[in-house]
């Protein structure tokens, strides 16, 4: 289980604590001019998932308002560990970043045989943004809410089936997790690709699926789908209409489907805190703001530390969600 302390050593050493949303402070010297050469953001994921949208932005906002060279690699695979560890094979030098989203907070517990560990190999640069799911089904599915959704799983136990874009994928975890909350049965059918798993839901071959809001809003819009819930505390700006699962009865099924970066542990804390601020300064322009919000995305920013903190947390919540479902898998 990750170990707080420990992950957040590296925030520690950086003097974070000093580094904020329109701070002033103090800053460490860089020993030599950063960057030096050009900077990857690798993602764990295939073109055009969240997390590598999230990072094209904050690619594109680096280099339009630092003047740096910043490009982005996907470099999908293996429950989020090729890209992983293709970040902790280069120097630590703030060079090679890692975009991540809430499901990297559970790959310990999916894959305890991984070659690195979170809490030492890692560590926090910022939070960029807070995502959220919906609950959608086919409209052929006789049912307008969660519990009535529930009532038609329980009715024939084990006949239906809830896709996702993969295993350990957040639509994987909070299936999983609706699961344990309402006692229903369900097949997990895990897709590689969003678009088939979502042409599938809409022509009926699967029941119900929880997923990122983006790929979805037309659908829904346009009838082929039907929410039911947004998987969240607070009504979503592009889905209004739709009441979030805590309205809908079932708190403990609201996730949020966050997306930061880590870098290697040991890079220098002057990097840290030079990149921590350089994507601060970016999540807050309009443009990278108006970016993030037309894809249902709440703007990130903050310290380290702060970032630190909740992946700590959510690996906690998530370990114990993989421990109880009793998901195993090899990568």
């Amino acid at each position: 289980m990750i170990t707080k302390r420990a992950f957040l050593s590296t925030v520690t050493m950086a003097g974070t604590a000093a580094i904020g949303l329109g701070a002033t402070a103090f800053r460490p010297a860089l020993a030599q001019p950063y960057p030096s050469g050009v900077i990857r953001i690798v993602v764990p994921y295939s073109a055009s998932t969240p997390p590598d949208i999230f990072a094209r932005i904050v690619a594109t906002a680096l280099s339009e308002g630092e003047g740096w060279n910043v490009i982005v690699e996907n470099k999908p695979g293996a429950v989020m560990t090729i890209g992983t560890n293709e970040v902790l094979r280069q120097p630590a030098d703030g060079h090679s970043l890692l975009s991540i989203t809430a499901p990297f907070a559970a790959a310990p517990a999916l894959v305890p045989d991984a070659k690195f560990k979170i809490e030492t190999d890692l560590a926090p640069l910022i939070q960029v943004g807070t995502a959220y799911n919906v609950l959608v089904v086919n409209p052929s599915v006789p049912v307008n809410s969660v519990a009535e959704l529930i009532a038609y799983l329980k009715k024939d136990p084990g006949k239906h089936t809830f896709s996702s874009g993969g295993f350990g994928t957040p639509a994987h975890l909070l299936g999983e997790l609706f699961k344990l909350e309402t006692g229903v049965q369900a097949t997990h059918v895990p897709y590689t690709q969003f678009p088939q798993a979502i042409a599938d839901l809409i022509s009926g071959v699967n029941t119900y699926q929880f997923i990122t809001i983006l790929p979805v809003v037309q659908h829904i819009n346009t009838g082929k789908l039907r929410a039911l819930a947004v998987m969240a505390r607070k009504r979503v700006g592009v889905l209004k209409d739709v009441p979030t699962i805590v309205e809908a009865g079932y708190p403990k099924l609201a996730a949020e489907d966050w997306a930061g970066i880590l870098v290697k542990t040991g890079t220098p804390p002057a990097v840290v805190a030079r990149l921590n601020e350089a994507v601060n300064k970016a999540l807050k322009t309009d443009k990278v703001r108006e970016a993030l919000v037309k894809l249902g995305v709440d703007p990130g920013g903050g310290t380290p530390e702060a970032f630190g903190a909740l992946v700590h947390s959510e690996t906690e919540h998530w370990t114990k969600v993989v421990q109880e479902a009793g998901i195993k898998i090899n990568p």
